[in-house]
């Protein structure tokens, strides 16, 4: 099972167990339109995929409080890093804009 950690402008990545990790550095101020942006393209990206639950969590997020959006993108990304590596794989730009959001969330007003 993958693991994932947070923190201020880094993601770090504990996959299985031999717990191999990746750290990805990303700049940390998106406000809260550009948040709702990726999250918009992450909705469209997943009904590509007919990924329906997946886009339904961010689907109207405009309207949606900060904490709900918190707890869509990291349920969100939890699920695609729990998914088989061919799977993970083929959802790679799904999992990239999440990640970013996630360093952000912090902007969220």
């Amino acid at each position: 099972m993958a693991r994932l950690g947070i923190r201020e402008g880094k993601i770090k990545y504990h996959v299985g167990a031999d717990s191999e990790t990746e750290t990805i550095r990303w700049p940390t101020n998106l406000d809260r339109k550009a948040i709702e942006k990726r999250l918009t393209r992450v909705a469209e990206k997943a009904a590509e995929f007919e990924l329906a639950e997946l886009a339904q969590k961010f689907t109207g997020v405009a309207a949606m409080p900060a904490a709900q959006i918190a707890s869509s993108v990291v349920a969100a990304l939890t699920w695609l890093l729990n998914q088989p590596a061919p799977e993970r794989a083929r959802y790679a730009e799904i999992t990239r804009e999440l990640e970013m959001v996630a360093l952000n969330l912090k902007n969220l007003k």
